[in-house]
């Protein structure tokens, strides 16, 4: 057997991190370099999610609260969960072309499973592959500011 069919190809995991644009918005993330660490959740459940986070995995990042509700961006893995910080560390990818509004999003994924309608409190969020290629769709992809 030759080593190429051994060879894996490693399952991507998508995930959706929601935060508050008051206290952080997607200008801050892609600020410095666009690297920043991912701390301060609570919830057990939503620790869990995070610790299952591997370098690689891509998440939308989810701007919250009563007049946001919106996909802004995406951010890529690049250190996973860290006890000493409790948190992962992420890296902007790219900005959405078009923010997508939760409103948009429940009406386009009518009677999809995603956790976000489910656990809408929840702060760290799985995405599926389906749902993900879908809301990038509805955006119109992400691009990096850097090839504008």
């Amino acid at each position: 057997m030759k080593n190429e069919n051994l060879k894996m190809e490693k399952k991507a995991n998508y995930w959706l991190l929601k935060t508050e644009p008051a206290e952080w918005s997607w200008d801050d993330q892609a600020a410095n370099g666009g690297l920043s660490n991912w701390d301060g959740v609570k919830n057990k459940q939503a620790q869990k999610y995070m610790k299952s986070m591997k370098v690689g995995d891509l998440c939308f990042f989810y701007h919250s609260g009563t007049k946001s509700r919106r996909v802004v961006g995406v951010v890529e893995v690049v250190r996973e969960w860290y006890e000493e910080g409790e948190a992962v560390d992420v890296k902007a990818v790219g900005e959405m072309k078009a923010a997508v509004g939760l409103a948009e999003m429940k009406k386009e994924l009518k009677g999809v499973e995603f956790a976000l309608f489910r656990q809408p409190r929840l702060s760290v969020l799985p995405v599926e592959k389906a749902v993900w290629e879908r809301v990038c769709q509805m955006g119109g992809g992400y691009h990096d500011n850097d090839d504008d």
